[in-house]
């Protein structure tokens, strides 16, 4: 199998159905062999019941249902560790990054990266483009927090928050089996366990819906703050083994 979608879920019983279809429907026409894999996070909706009646019409997608909300961080961790292709993605329920950007990150692989990311940010790729701008008060904060993370975890990358981001399967294993961080700043320990790892990190420009159903809120970058300095404590006392 060559790739396995990864999408976290919370609640997603509403927008799941449809990003379903469209990574189905595009999976379909590709040559290789895939599957999708939904990491329902605890939901108190009916996402695993929508997941599961979805299997009958999308015949390669999977369903793993924690009875706990835990935190995306630990769904991507689930779901990649569980996943069973060559290359690992995974991608935001509400399908603000569309599928087809994975080809973009083909032939970054075939040059020798082991993990390759999406990016918003023009700093990062002049290509990169954001359909609308988020409220002034969240580009606020993410200039502040990522001000946080070039100092403390990951220099030189921008948007490390972009939730479209692939593995080959040697660095998604031996990555996401380290990982402690279960919510927000999950992705940013990725980036910095890749690096620690030695593994090489390609950077793909997306065209990135902002979705209005959005569930980021001040909590969630205060809590991404705190987890932020226990990355920097966890590199510096070789937490990760």
């Amino acid at each position: 199998m060559k790739l396995s979608v990864i999408i976290p879920a919370y609640n997603e019983e509403g927008r799941l159905p449809k990003t379903l279809r469209e990574i189905d429907k595009y999976l379909s026409r590709q040559s290789y062999d895939s599957e999708i894999i939904v990491v329902s996070d605890g939901s108190k909706d009916r996402t695993g019941e929508v997941t599961e009646e979805m299997m009958g019409e999308i015949g390669n997608l999977r369903l793993i249902d924690e009875k706990e909300n835990r935190g995306k961080g630990y769904g991507v961790r689930r779901g990649m560790l569980a996943a069973k292709g060559d290359y690992r993605l995974f991608t935001d329920a509400d399908n603000s990054t569309s599928i087809d950007h994975v080809e973009k990150m083909w032939p970054l692989f075939e040059k020798g990266y082991d993990v390759v990311i999406g990016t918003r940010d023009s700093r990062d790729d002049k290509e990169a483009k954001q359909a609308v701008s988020q409220s002034a008060w969240k580009r606020f904060l993410g200039d502040l927090g990522n001000i946080g993370v070039q100092v403390l975890a990951v220099w030189g990358i921008w948007d490390t928050q972009c939730g479209f981001k692939a593995f080959s399967r040697k660095a998604a294993e031996n990555i996401f089996k380290r990982c402690k961080i279960d919510r927000w700043a999950f992705d940013v320990e990725v980036l910095a366990l890749a690096r620690k790892l030695g593994y090489k990190i390609g950077i793909a420009p997306i065209y990135w819906i902002n979705s209005p159903e959005s569930k980021v809120k001040l909590k969630g970058y205060i809590q991404f703050f705190k987890e932020l300095l226990r990355i920097k404590w966890n590199l510096i006392f070789r937490k990760y083994g």
